[in-house]
């Protein structure tokens, strides 16, 4: 299972799933701050016991600054290959109250599998809102949570 959180602001572009979205606010990170491909690769190592993305990619080295997060993504999915698995499948749920991520679902399963190397039926996106509550519905910031079932090869 993976997790991960980003604050909205302003002068930053949005991109979830690998894709960037028209928004009027981005998401804040050390990289592109992509919520959904971070918790992906948090749910990946998790699934193979190899710690998290912080721990392989920290926010501390300077190669990281606003790198694309499907090339995190990439890496991980090698490590976990080299350590004798491949993916079964991937369950997501964002929570954003704007902009709607619906519309963007195929094109994020797309992408996302392209980088992984699985079929977009492994992937399951998923987009809900928190009806107004708390951080995410006063549109302070954008959670994801993923869930990976691995295979041994």
């Amino acid at each position: 299972m993976g997790f991960d959180v980003h604050r909205l602001v302003e002068g930053r572009e949005l991109w979830l799933g690998g894709i960037r979205i028209d928004h009027t606010l981005g998401l804040l990170g050390h990289s592109d701050a992509d919520v959904l491909i971070h918790a992906v690769c948090d749910a990946l190592l998790g699934a193979a016991a190899m710690r998290d993305i912080g721990f392989h990619f920290p926010d501390t080295a300077a190669e990281y600054k606003n790198i694309d997060s499907k090339i995190l993504l990439r890496d991980t999915v090698r490590l976990i290959r080299e350590r004798g698995y491949e993916i079964g499948n991937i369950d997501v749920t964002v929570c954003a109250e704007r902009p709607k991520l619906n519309p963007h679902i195929p094109c994020m399963q797309e992408t996302l599998a392209g980088v992984m190397g699985i079929e977009p039926d492994d992937i399951s996106i998923k987009a809900t809102t928190t009806e107004k509550l708390g951080f995410t519905g006063r549109e302070e910031g954008i959670s994801a949570y993923a869930v990976a079932l691995l295979q041994k090869s």
